[in-house]
């Protein structure tokens, strides 16, 4: 037995090349060494080995199991409110010749070029205590005060709907295109009712599409920080509450509520994997039915008076942002929109080296941890899709983790494990150094390029690989000249995907910055702060050109796979 166990050992590690445990050795020092170090610690406290920590946060009158009902109440409100907007709008796009339709799509993707603090900042600026669209009703009507204003619960649910309703837009769109025209033609010609169509058979068609979103619009939910730390107020939320409790000095709760957040967040993210293969196994042949056109001259009329509305209103954001970074630092005080302007924020993003450090160091660390995630995943995706690979599954399960595991989980976790030296980081303490940000930059998108690198691999016809080394090709020069030209694209639209992820990260990043590697999102807090609201819109404008061109890069590159 122990001869066949050896032999077993021995022919795993013939069969395995160095760099694949190379590439192993780095995922569990990076993924999984610090969740298990952080599910350890979790159980510590003054010294002792405690579950204190876990009874005072079930406890049913505890603070912090409110705060997890309340993420979750967020959660299903706001996959509730996307739902209704993106399917609605899906619908309509797909069902009904709308004029300017091509506009009109670009316009409802608008949403997902915003990172999220900069989108909830221009809904403070928008629809705050003191926005633009309260104070102009307020003047309207002549008030003493504003109307109404976004705050607290209400003011989350909107922002999350007007973020999330992308993915329930764009995943129900694309079941629409795949779906069956004569399914529907049949139902029609047996004298079915427009309703009932809609139920019995256009619904079933959707359903694993807008349950797909729905999962993936939950997790976000969950995992969303930026809305509840600068909209909550009083009501509680489990991501906020781990950043208070490490403000706080009480680290073991902290460390506490990260282990139920992230066993949450797992739990859904092995249901949205199950939900996914569902779905891909799903799918419907056929030529959809064409959109319907509008007949009667006034109902076109009303359809093009509807499109310009909705435009304005998901531009609103933008738009905002836009106004806002040509205002001078505190011109804006009680009037309804800014009295003076100049370019002057702009002209400082560039000329002024402490206004444009963050953009310095926000890229340079995006393109670090951009560049490792090409490495890992690129050299995963190839082993676990080109070849048999006994722990393929096993490395695709700790690249996906991270996916799942909201960013204040991640940040505590590096916390715990990498304060102290070890001998993989040769001694060095990483927290309060430039490098634990792209760390954190590193896993938290990882899962991106590995999935695009992985739909890429699928996708490559093993003969050229196979007639390459006919040729008499060495393994690199085939990788290099044959398999990597006609992997390229889909890898670079993972890559472009990941980079815009990384500018635009702010959630770990409260916890995990120093002064040396302050990037834009921290910029931006704390621009507001001062009340240079003018500066912080700047940086926000930047920041949204920014992920603007490299999404559409991304996309242009990835239509060419």
């Amino acid at each position: 037995m122990y001869l066949k166990i050896q032999l077993t050992i021995n022919s795993i590690l013939r069969n395995l090349d160095p760099i694949r445990w190379i590439v192993v050795f780095i995922l569990v020092i990076t993924v999984v060494y610090p969740l298990l170090h952080l599910l350890d610690r979790s159980t510590i406290v003054d010294g002792s080995r405690t579950l204190s920590n876990y009874f005072h946060f079930l406890n049913w009158d505890s603070p912090y199991l409110g705060a997890l009902w309340g993420s979750v109440w967020i959660s299903l409100a706001s996959v509730f409110f996307a739902g209704l907007i993106g399917v609605g709008l899906a619908f309509l796009f797909e069902r009904v010749a709308l004029p300017a339709k091509s506009f009109l799509s670009a316009v409802a993707t608008l949403p997902i070029v915003l990172p999220p603090l900069v989108g909830v900042v221009a809904f403070i600026f928008l629809l705050g205590e003191s926005g633009i669209i309260p104070r102009s009703l307020q003047y309207l009507f002549d008030l003493s005060s504003p109307p109404f204003y976004l705050e607290g619960l209400s003011a989350i649910i909107v922002v999350h709907a007007y973020s999330f309703y992308v993915y329930f837009f764009l995943f129900t769109r694309a079941a629409f295109q795949r779906m069956d025209g004569a399914t529907i033609e049949a139902a029609q010609s047996l004298g079915a009712r427009q309703l009932t169509v809609l139920l019995r058979v256009i619904f079933p068609q959707l359903r694993s599409a807008i349950s797909s979103a729905a999962i993936l619009v939950f997790m976000i939910s969950m995992a969303s920080f930026s809305a509840p730390f600068l909209f909550g107020g009083d009501y509680r939320v489990l991501t906020v509450e781990i950043y208070n409790s490490k403000l706080q000095g009480d680290m073991p709760m902290a460390m506490a509520q990260s282990v139920m957040l992230g066993a949450i967040s797992i739990l859904f993210l092995f249901l949205n994997i199950r939900t996914e293969s569902a779905a891909s196994g799903a799918g419907q042949k056929g030529v959809p039915l064409p959109p319907r056109l509008i007949q009667k001259a006034l109902y076109r009329k009303l359809a093009a008076a509807t499109a310009i509305v909705v435009s304005l209103i998901l531009a609103s954001p933008h738009l905002t942002l836009l106004l806002l970074s040509f205002t001078e630092n505190g011109s804006w005080t009680s009037q309804i929109i800014p009295s003076s302007y100049s370019v002057a924020n702009y002209v400082s993003l560039f000329l002024d080296e402490k206004v444009s450090e963050p953009i310095i160091n926000s890229s340079t660390m995006a393109v670090l941890a951009t560049s490792a995630n090409f490495i890992i995943a690129v050299l995963a995706a190839f082993w676990i899709t080109q070849r048999r690979w006994r722990a393929g599954k096993f490395a695709e399960l700790m690249i996906m983790i991270p996916w799942a595991i909201p960013g204040t989980v991640i940040a505590i976790a590096l916390i715990v494990v990498f304060n102290t030296g070890h001998w993989f980081t040769a001694g060095s303490i990483l927290v309060g150094s430039f490098w634990i940000l792209p760390l954190a930059y590193f896993l938290r998108h990882l899962p991106i390029v590995y999935r695009a690198a992985h739909a890429a691999f699928s996708r490559f016809d093993r003969f050229q690989e196979e007639a390459a080394r006919s040729l008499g090709g060495s393994g690199w020069l085939i990788f290099r000249k044959v398999i990597f030209p006609a992997i390229r694209p889909g890898v670079l639209a993972g890559i472009l995907l990941a980079m815009v992820m990384s500018l635009g990260e702010f959630v770990s990043s409260i916890l995990l910055y120093s002064f040396s590697n302050r990037p834009i999102s921290i910029a931006i807090l704390n621009e507001i702060r001062l009340l240079n609201l003018g500066t912080a819109a700047a940086y926000g404008i930047m920041l949204t050109v920014i992920i603007f061109t490299i999404t559409w890069l991304a996309n242009r590159w990835g239509e060419t796979r």
